[in-house]
């Protein structure tokens, strides 16, 4: 348990108060207590700072190179690594220090500060440093414990100190993360940084041509190196087909991925954030030390803290100050009365120092009222330090402006106590203006649709089949082919007994023998229609049926006869939109059916559950069923819309209505730019939100008038 306390206490969890670990406390003290305005050697900065630090240089070493790389409490000379590239510093005798004019602003106030000794007890160190500022929430943490951990996510300088303005304004402000590596990130289900919290992050990408594709912006906490070697990994295991990764990265990340012939960019693009580093989903955990015991806290209520001790930290700075004004004011009163009354001249006869107090002490009687306390021995003393020469060069009306200027600093400083959360206001106003510029936001909030990775996977496996022995899967490459398909594929098997079965594609599996009907099934697919004809083995009619199968539970048997023994299918059409066909029916030549040849048309029939019995077809025994005329789909259009935000077509009436589609139907999109495309409607597409300014039904005889602009 004492090790649990020390760990968290002393090592892994920030201090509510100023955001720091002991050990980027103890930097930020050691180097202030360097400081002379000029760069220190980070070696130099990390033999001062072990007189507080009980640890080894290579810790604070690193602390030093994160706190520099957030850009915020140091200027940095030399080369301190890439966040962007993962790149690391270089050794601390090549880099160079100091303290930035924001950290020497916001951060140190010897008066405000509380001290304790360090830990051999030669100095004294700060027990929290008196910042007044949300640095935590700006600069974010994270940090391992014994039993616990945090994880608390960088914020947007500008909008904290806007968001601190509208809690001193009574508001209830909204803040989400920003991160100094760009990309775009949804903060749907951030719930203020609390335990249980998410945030999906994705890099930028752009489509530069049909073949190549560009990243710009990476998501957090990954590396340019990182997200190639996932993309790599991506490829070599055939979940994307990319043919090469180049990094361009210079002053800009830029990643250019090409891609192989006929491979849609907008599909390779959805691959890369469901396969890759491109997307990744961060779990923050605000824990901090409040009155030293860990807590965890949303940021909100962090922010709100952080404020409210701002405003404390201006009170406190507040009276020190009044408290100032008003002594120099005392003295300064004291030291006029003293020179232009010439109490000087009174002492002249004095012959003991006691005597010299007690003249200047009578002297002073009769103005002692008109100060704010009582004038005692060290106010004398004071006065009596005072050399003859300042005497004699005494300047009356200097000394009343000094006077007065000190009166009406006094006055301003009494307004500002009067008017603490105004003044509170403007010091938080004044912190935007002076160090704001640059610190715009760099990360899009955007909130975008998960990708499944199953819709955008790229067909890397063959799917084979041995009907007979009842065996499919990828790597019997002897057999018959069926169709390409992806490892992460539901694979369907309908055997000449009636039995469906349903199952993960594996390299070779066993689905039963006598095998009819193979094909990838796809999960909630109502438009997939199967027709079917099969003999009752029990009254031996003959039935026909049409029936989908959008949901079912893997590697169960499910019986689509009507469940008696010796049940025989003997026709079977799976149709991905529902078509329909006629078929020839051709009965038994023994049976006593006197039309032993017909027609039967499969549209004629309602589409219902895969348990139902069917339609009886005939009461005879049936020799074969032949193909004969394939007819149209009978399902109606398939409603679609197109969601704006993610840029993805969807049947799940999110975003704007688009149209029904059937058949050979296609998708117009038009571009910002008076480009067009024709697509299919498949809800793999992917139009760029930010690009399109129209996705429509393709009407070929309706026209349009566009008005471009010139650059």
């Amino acid at each position: 348990m004492d090790y649990a306390s020390y760990v968290i206490l002393e090592r892994a969890v920030p201090r509510i108060e100023d955001g720091l670990k002991p050990v980027q406390r103890r930097i930020a003290h050691s180097i202030k207590e360097m400081d002379d305005g000029r760069f220190n050697k980070v070696a130099n900065v990390i033999g001062n700072t072990m007189q507080f630090h009980p640890h080894g240089d290579a810790a604070i070493g690193e602390a030093i190179v994160n706190i520099g790389q957030k850009e915020l409490l140091l200027d940095t000379q030399g080369n301190w690594g890439d966040v962007r590239t993962g790149d690391s510093a270089a050794a601390p005798r090549y880099i160079e220090a100091r303290l930035s004019k924001f950290a020497l602003d916001v951060v140190y106030n010897a008066q405000t500060t509380e001290w304790q000794l360090s830990y051999d007890g030669r100095k004294k160190e700060p027990v929290t440093l008196p910042v007044k500022f949300p640095l935590l929430l700006t600069q974010g943490v994270e940090g391992i414990a014994v039993g616990l951990s945090t994880k608390i996510l960088p914020h947007n300088f500008c909008e904290l100190i806007k968001a601190s303005v509208d809690i001193l304004k009574g508001k209830n402000p909204k803040i989400y993360p920003d991160f100094l590596t760009g990309g775009i990130a949804d903060f749907t289900e951030y719930d203020q940084g609390f335990r249980g919290g998410k945030v999906k992050v994705r890099a930028k990408l752009e489509i530069i041509d049909k073949k190549t594709l560009a990243i710009k912006e990476i998501p957090f906490g990954t590396t340019t190196s990182s997200l190639m070697d996932s993309i790599v990994k991506a490829s070599e295991k055939g979940k994307i087909k990319v043919k090469q990764v180049v990094d361009n990265t210079a002053k800009d990340v830029e990643i250019q991925i090409h891609l192989h012939p006929g491979i849609s960019p907008e599909v390779a693009i959805d691959a890369l954030y469901a396969f890759t580093d491109c997307e990744v989903s961060i779990s923050p955990n605000a824990c901090v030390i409040v009155a030293d015991k860990p807590q965890f806290m949303k940021v909100n209520d962090i922010l709100k803290y952080n404020t409210d001790q701002t405003v404390k930290l201006l009170k406190q700075e507040l009276l020190i100050r009044k408290n100032e004004l008003m002594e120099k004011i005392l003295f300064s009163s004291l030291e006029k009365i003293f020179i232009e009354k010439r109490i000087y001249r009174d002492i002249e006869d004095c012959e003991t120092f006691e005597e010299v107090i007690t003249t200047t002490d009578k002297g002073l009687k009769p103005y002692k009222k008109q100060f704010y306390r009582e004038i005692t021995r060290d106010d004398i003393l004071r006065l009596l330090e005072i050399r003859i020469k300042r005497i004699s060069k005494y300047d009356s009306f200097k000394a009343d402006e000094l006077l007065k200027d000190l009166e009406n600093e006094l006055k301003q400083t009494l307004h500002h106590l009067k008017h603490l959360t105004d003044y509170a206001i403007a010091y938080y106003q004044n912190l935007l203006d002076k160090y704001g510029k640059g610190r715009e936001r760099k990360t899009e909030i955007k909130s975008f649709q998960s990708v499944t990775a199953t819709e955008v996977i790229a067909n890397n496996q063959k799917l084979y089949v041995n009907r007979e022995d009842g065996f499919v899967g990828w790597g019997m490459r002897k057999d018959e082919y069926i169709v390409e398909c992806s490892e992460l594929d539901d694979i369907i098997a309908i055997r000449k007994d009636g039995k469906a079965l349903v199952s993960r594609i594996g390299e070779r599996k066993f689905m039963g023998k006598d095998i009819v009907h193979i094909g990838v099934w796809n999960k909630g697919d109502e438009r997939m229609v199967y027709n079917m004809v099969y003999s009752d083995g029990k009254s031996g009619k003959a039935f026909a049926k049409r029936f989908a199968m959008p949901a079912i539970i893997r590697d169960k048997e499910y019986d689509l006869t009507s469940g008696n023994p010796n049940s025989k299918l003997y026709y079977l059409s799976a149709n991905p939109n529902g078509e329909a066909e006629v078929v020839e029916v051709k009965l038994s030549q023994a049976s006593t059916a006197r039309k032993k040849i017909f027609d039967f048309d499969f549209s004629e029939l309602e589409i219902k559950g895969r348990g139902a019995k069917g339609n009886t077809l005939t009461k005879y025994p049936l020799r074969r069923i032949d193909f004969k005329e394939a007819k149209g789909s009978t399902l109606s259009g398939l409603k679609l819309w197109f969601d704006q935000a993610s840029g993805r077509l969807n049947k799940d009436e999110r975003g704007k209505y688009v149209n029904k589609f059937d058949g050979d139907d296609q998708i117009l999109a038009i571009t910002t730019s008076g480009n067009y495309k024709l697509t299919s409607f498949e809800l793999t597409n992917r139009y760029e939100p930010e690009k399109t300014i129209l996705v429509e039904k393709f009407n070929p005889k309706k026209q349009f008038r566009l008005c471009i602009g010139m650059a």
